[in-house]
């Protein structure tokens, strides 16, 4: 009888103190939330927090601060929220909302705790038509209707602190404030950023050089030193970001970011932002540990897309030299692609893996393994989780005349049998490199061999040099998804990447 009543109370114990444990992954920090660039009031008990990923925010905040009809159906634990003719029901703890009659799938249902219902502000706010952005360094939340974009701070500042957002400028006599030196514009909040000619599709940060690839008109950038601390400034003058970049969000509204920049003794970090509104202006800042010369590298195609490079390694001249600074003294130059990043996640795994946190684990590696090969040199599509338009990643390689392109990827099959490696080429001149490339990638995964096969994918497509695709396993299969994220295969996968494109390239 002991022994059942001790089970009975572990039983007990584990089911209060399991939803105490779900909740414990929301974060404690205060989460502040502006709407067109004003601080929404909440009330103390009243927090805006954030649960695994997704902010979440009082019901009743949105109704009084958003001007949406809310309703609270205290039985059926049901939020409804209204406005014109939009309508939409939340149940507490399910994932599955309800829009104009449709059924929409929640990445967090809304929570009930301390008698206070909480909803996902990102879903909410969307469905009623206004853009969100998140400003992971302010931990805010920024919600703008399509008249009226915020005023913020961008906070790539003199010293990259961090700035509140200032207040909407009122009245007729409201014009934008001028700043010197690096610190940011304050526009009208009322007035709609001029967009700029060109729009950036990409920004990296590899092998100390940073890369950013843009659109649609030609870019004269200004980059220059500052000082107290040091950092290199990049200026794009009327530039904007592209929505894609951003996510789907509008140009000129929280596009401000910063690259996860590790490994690199002479780089803090590298932050970028829309600087001024008037002329719409892009600007990316490497922040500096010291001082350090670099040397410019700018290719125009008139309206079609550019490349900047700004290279850290080529100290002593800031003019932009004739070639790209990529591949000198014989060697030769491989593009290593992480398919897709941030808002494109790729294929989700059979466990919710993400295809880009794969693709981007191993194309680092191989970048840690190339950075010992003297006799190549190497530029990563992306080195973080950031997006890239796939015209960009071959115009990347395209404008460093590279001599290999290899891009990263995992597969998805609807049935959960499908399993294996395959590799991809498009063109007749990159078959030999995907041979080469597909020998040691099945070795290396120890999955079944699918063989080499032609893909009419972009990346290979578009691409002037030999370049292949490669499809390490099928996420959608759980023992190849078990296999590609362990530590083990991924730096198997990087070796035979290496070990390939040496073999291809006759590089002993």
């Amino acid at each position: 009888m002991k022994k059942i009543g001790f089970l009975l109370f572990l039983l007990a114990f584990i089911i209060v103190m399991a939803p105490l444990q779900d909740r414990a992954a929301a974060s404690e920090a205060r989460v502040q939330i502006f709407l067109d660039g004003s601080a929404l009031k909440v009330s103390k008990d009243a927090k805006v927090t954030n649960v695994n990923g997704s902010i979440m925010v009082p019901f009743r905040v949105i109704g009084e601060n958003l001007g949406f009809d809310v309703k609270w159906e205290q039985k059926a634990q049901k939020v409804l929220i209204s406005k014109d003719d939009t309508s939409m029901e939340l149940v507490v703890n399910q994932k599955n909302a309800t829009v104009n009659g449709k059924k929409v799938k929640l990445d967090t249902p809304p929570l009930l705790e301390k008698n206070i219902v909480s909803v996902p502000v990102r879903f909410v706010s969307e469905q009623m038509g206004l853009r969100v952005s998140w400003d992971n360094a302010d931990k805010a939340v920024y919600l703008t209707t399509a008249e009226t974009p915020p005023a913020k701070d961008n906070g790539v500042g003199a010293g990259g602190g961090d700035v509140p957002v200032p207040p909407p400028v009122t009245g007729t006599d409201a014009k934008p404030g001028a700043s010197s030196g690096e610190s940011s514009e304050v526009t009208d909040p009322a007035t709609t950023p001029n967009v700029g000619d060109s729009v950036v599709n990409g920004i990296s940060f590899s092998e100390n050089r940073l890369m950013v690839a843009f659109q649609g008109g030609t870019v004269k950038p200004k980059v220059f030193k500052m000082s107290g601390p040091e950092r290199i400034v990049v200026d794009l003058p009327n530039t904007s970001f592209s929505p894609d970049f951003l996510g789907g969000t509008a140009a000129g509204v929280g596009n401000q970011g910063k690259l996860d920049v590790s490994g690199y003794p002479d780089v803090a970090a590298v932050r970028y932002s829309l600087f001024s509104s008037s002329p719409s202006t892009v600007r990316v800042v490497i922040d500096m540990n010291n001082s350090k010369d670099y040397s410019v590298y700018n290719e125009n195609e008139g309206l079609d897309s550019g490349l900047l490079i700004v290279d850290l390694n080529k100290a002593g001249s800031t003019e932009t030299p004739a070639t790209p600074p990529v591949g000198g003294s014989g060697k030769k130059v491989v593009v290593i692609d992480a398919g897709h990043g941030d808002q494109d996640p790729g294929t989700t795994g059979y466990s919710k893996t993400k295809e880009k946190d794969f693709n981007l684990a191993v194309a680092l590696k191989v970048g840690q393994l190339l950075a010992n090969e003297p006799d190549i040199d190497f530029v990563l599509t992306r080195s973080d989780d950031t997006y890239l338009k796939l015209a960009e990643r071959a115009k990347i390689a395209n404008d460093l005349n590279a001599d290999v392109f290899v891009s990263i990827h995992a597969n998805y099959a609807d049935s959960r049998a499908a399993s294996g490696s395959e590799t991809y080429y498009q063109r007749d001149a990159s078959k030999s490199l995907a041979n080469v490339m597909h020998k040691y990638l099945v070795q290396a995964t120890g999955l079944p061999d699918r063989g080499v096969r032609y893909g009419n994918f972009h990346v290979i497509r578009e691409t002037k040099m030999p370049a292949v695709l490669l499809e390490a396993g099928y996420l959608s299969n759980p023992k190849d998804e078990a296999a590609l994220f362990t530590e083990s295969v991924q730096n198997a996968i990087a070796q035979a990447i290496v070990n390939g494109i040496k073999e291809y390239l006759g590089i002993q």
